[in-house]
């Protein structure tokens, strides 16, 4: 079986609207947030590629940075969030991932990518660019996976995120990646604010009614 980009984009969405349907509605049962931890490295690994092959990178994180803006107060109001959303997580993987393009200073920009995270609380924080970087450089090798497997690791010791560990296995769906476009997927980032707001209405409406 092999996966196009459209249908990986369909997997990011679908998983993360499942992700965000438990924290929502369904915030004790564990299996909603299980299958969400799978959603977050497609995201990363569909941001490189769209790093790699797009036509006009301002165009692309200026698109990032308005939706992102946009679905700043949903994001509060829809998950209570406390931190910004991950389309600013997703831009500042984009300007990390543009600017490490030259090889002499790579890793370096990687690490101030990492630590910029940090500092500017984006949703995944040091982990989210971390993975960006990662699956930017993406093919299935044992160094790879040790590398991969590692910042999980890391990330469930030095933070306590034992919570990310479900996304180890993302990577099998890239792994079956055959690079080719698919349908288009204009709606792609869209769909981050408008299914929030979806959930905040239904929400807001079912507490009404009740």
């Amino acid at each position: 079986m092999q996966l196009n980009n459209y249908q990986i984009k369909l997997l990011a969405a679908i998983f993360m609207a499942i992700d965000h349907v438990g924290i929502v509605f369904f915030p004790n049962i564990l299996i909603f947030r299980v299958i969400g931890r799978l959603s977050f490295p497609l995201f990363a690994w569909l941001l490189a590629q769209g790093e790699r092959y797009t036509r006009s990178f301002p165009r692309y994180l200026k698109r990032l940075v308005l939706l992102g803006l946009l679905s700043q107060p949903l994001y509060f109001l829809a998950l209570s969030g406390t931190k910004l959303n991950i389309l600013f997580t997703l831009s500042l993987g984009l300007i990390t991932l543009r600017l490490s393009r030259s090889r002499d200073y790579k890793y370096l920009i990687w690490v101030l990518g990492i630590v910029s995270a940090e500092l500017l609380h984006v949703e995944y924080g040091a982990y989210g660019v971390a993975a960006m970087c990662l699956l930017s450089i993406f093919t299935p090798s044992i160094n790879w996976w040790l590398a991969w497997i590692g910042l999980h690791l890391v990330d469930a010791i030095a933070v306590s995120n034992i919570f990310q560990l479900p996304a180890i296995v993302t990577p099998v769906f890239i792994h079956l990646a055959n690079q080719q476009r698919g349908s288009s997927a204009r709606w792609f980032y869209s769909f981050y604010p408008l299914h929030l707001l979806v959930l905040f209405l239904v929400f807001r409406l079912n507490q009404a009614r009740f």
